[in-house]
C-alpha cells in the first residue's frame, strides 16, 4: 500500500473526536439496518477537517465484513484511483466494491441489486441532475442510491459546490432526503493543517471578499507570499526535495499566448495538469512538479506545501479594500453551464469560484506561498505581508 495515501486516509492514531464520531456513526448505521426504512447519515465538515479518515476507518469495517453487501462511491477521478489504490491493500476488500456513482447505479438498477450500506466520499460531487454524456440518464444520483441501499453514509462540504451539474445546498439536500430517516454527524476540528484558527480564518476572510489584513503569521505553519510565480515555483521545488508533495496550482482565467494555454505569469510558464487514466493521482507523479494542480487533480488531497496562484478572474477593489471575484475572466465555462430545473444568480456563480479558490489554498499541510496574477491584488497583498 502507498505510504503517502496511506498516511492520509487510513490513520491508526485516531484522535478522541474521530473514535467518538466512529462510534457514533456505527451505532447509527446498526439501528437504520435493524429499521424498516432507507436511512441516511450525514458527515458534514470544511476541507481539511477529517472526514475521508473518518469514513476510510468505516469502509474498511463493512467492506471487509462479508455479512455486509457494501461499497464506496465518490465521484472524483483522482479520488477514484487514490481509493482503489487503498483498497488493494486492505484484506477481505474487493476492488469491485470501489466503484464510481454512475457505474454503481446503472449496474445496479439493471440487476436489481441492493446494497447494506453505500459510502459516498465528496458526495457534494453527486449529480443533481441527468448527465447523459456521462452516462447517468436519472435526476439524482443521491436519489438512485437512497433507493438502492439501506442506509447511505454521505461525506458532504457545501464550501466545496462549484459546479451547476453538482450543485447542492442544504436546502436540496434535505429535500433529496425527503421523509427518510437521517442524522447529521459535524465535523469541526482542522486535522490537514497544521495552521491556528486565525490562520484558516484569513483564508476564509480572503475568499469571502472581507477587509483584506496582514496573515497572521505564526509557526509551525509556513506562510510567504511571492510577487513573482517564478520565485515562487523555485521555492516550491525546493520544498519538494527537502519534503515532498509540494505543488503549484492555481486558478482558472489565464488567457492563451501563442496557442499555448499554458499557466503563465512573469518568467513562470508551465502547463496545467492533465488526465492520465494510470492508477497513481496526479500529486504523486514525479513529473507533476512541472505541471500546475487544478480542482480536478487535488480535491480531497493532502499536500505538504502549496504553491497558489490566485488567476485572473480575481482582482482587487481599493474603496472596500477587499479582492473581487470577476466572473467574466473565469475561462472554465462548467461552471457555468445551465440546467433546466434551477436557475443561478451572478452570487452563486462567484461563489463556485470563491469556493475553488478556498479548497486549493487549504491543500497545504504544512505551508501556503502565495501571489496573485492581478497586478493591484498582488501589489495589495504584497504590502500587507511586509506589515505582519
Amino acid at each position: 500500500m502507498n505510504e503517502i495515501l496511506a498516511e492520509q486516509f487510513l490513520i491508526s492514531d485516531l484522535s478522541n473526536d474521530q473514535q467518538r464520531m466512529i462510534k457514533a456513526i456505527n451505532t447509527y448505521i446498526g439501528q437504520s439496518l435493524a429499521g424498516s426504512d432507507h436511512a441516511v447519515a450525514v458527515i458534514q465538515g470544511a476541507a481539511g477537517t477529517g472526514k475521508s479518515v473518518v469514513l476510510m476507518d468505516l469502509v474498511k469495517q463493512y467492506l471487509a465484513d462479508k455479512r455486509y453487501k457494501s461499497a464506496l462511491v465518490v465521484n472524483h477521478p483522482e479520488l477514484y484511483k487514490a481509493y482503489r489504490e487503498l483498497g488493494a491493500g486492505i484484506p477481505g476488500v474487493n476492488l469491485r466494491d470501489i466503484r464510481r456513482p454512475t457505474s454503481l447505479i446503472n449496474e445496479a438498477q439493471k440487476q436489481h441489486q441492493h446494497y447494506d450500506v453505500v459510502f459516498v466520499d465528496e458526495a457534494h460531487l453527486l449529480y443533481s441532475k441527468s448527465e447523459p454524456y456521462a452516462h447517468y440518464r436519472g435526476q439524482n444520483q443521491l436519489t438512485d442510491l437512497i433507493s438502492l441501499a439501506k442506509v447511505v453514509v454521505v461525506v458532504y462540504d457545501f464550501d466545496q459546490v462549484f459546479q451547476s451539474k453538482m450543485y447542492w445546498s442544504k436546502e436540496l439536500l434535505f429535500k433529496t432526503i425527503g421523509q427518510h430517516p437521517f442524522k447529521q454527524f459535524d465535523m469541526t476540528f482542522q486535522y490537514r493543517m497544521v495552521a491556528t484558527a486565525a490562520q484558516v480564518k484569513w483564508i476564509d476572510d480572503l475568499t469571502a471578499q472581507r477587509p483584506l489584513r496582514p496573515f497572521p503569521e505564526q509557526p509551525p505553519f509556513d506562510y510567504q507570499f511571492f510577487e513573482t510565480a517564478g520565485a515562487m515555483f523555485e521555492a516550491i521545488k525546493a520544498k519538494n526535495k527537502a519534503a515532498g508533495m509540494s505543488r503549484m496550482v492555481a486558478t482558472s482565467g489565464f488567457p492563451r499566448i501563442d496557442g499555448r494555454h499554458n499557466v503563465e505569469m512573469d518568467s513562470f510558464s508551465l502547463p496545467w495538469d492533465e488526465w492520465d487514466p494510470q492508477r497513481t493521482h496526479w500529486a504523486k507523479r514525479e513529473y507533476s512538479i512541472n505541471q500546475v494542480g487544478t480542482i480536478y487533480t487535488l480535491q480531497g488531497f493532502d499536500l505538504n506545501y502549496v504553491g497558489m496562484i490566485i488567476g485572473p478572474s480575481f482582482g482587487y477593489d481599493q474603496k472596500t479594500d477587499t479582492m473581487t471575484i470577476l466572473p467574466d475572466k473565469y475561462s472554465h465555462k462548467e461552471i457555468f453551464k445551465k440546467r433546466p430545473d434551477m436557475k443561478f444568480t451572478q452570487q452563486q456563480y462567484k461563489m463556485f469560484i470563491a469556493n475553488v479558490l478556498n479548497v486549493l489554498m487549504k491543500r497545504g499541510k504544512y505551508g501556503l506561498y502565495l501571489t496573485a496574477y492581478d497586478d493591484e491584488l498582488r501589489a495589495r497583498l504584497a504590502t500587507l505581508s511586509k506589515k505582519a
